[in-house]
């Protein structure tokens, strides 16, 4: 299993950025996918998840209404797009996904929010 994320920057608050998360090594169509973020100095914590399908999503409540996830399940890809960035959203953005009850975790992507 192997999860690649890119997309992650630098951006001004109030902008938009948008993560993707490939999955190889797995029927990632079969899989809830799921973006988690870490701080500095802070635990990591669920920001979004998505069921095979797409039909169930959840959001942390810190990002609720500003972030969507998605997938693609045709390019083994999940999405994070994100709005109304804060600089409290400053964080490295990881992407994980569950198979055979072992957890991956991709590299993490950072995402810098700061005028």
């Amino acid at each position: 299993v192997q999860l690649v994320e890119s997309g992650g920057g630098l951006v001004q608050p109030g902008g938009s950025l948008t993560l993707s998360c490939v999955g190889s090594g797995f029927t990632f169509r079969s899989y809830n996918m799921n973006w988690y973020r870490q701080a500095p100095g802070k635990e990591r914590e669920l920001v979004a998840s998505i069921s095979p399908r797409g039909g169930i999503i959840n959001y942390a409540g810190s990002v609720k209404e500003r972030f969507t996830i998605s997938r693609d399940n045709a390019k083994n890809t999940v999405y994070l797009q994100m709005r109304s960035l804060k600089p409290e959203d400053t964080a490295v953005y990881y992407c994980k996904t569950r198979v055979s009850n072992v957890d991956y975790w991709g590299q993490g992507t950072q995402v810098t929010v700061s005028s």
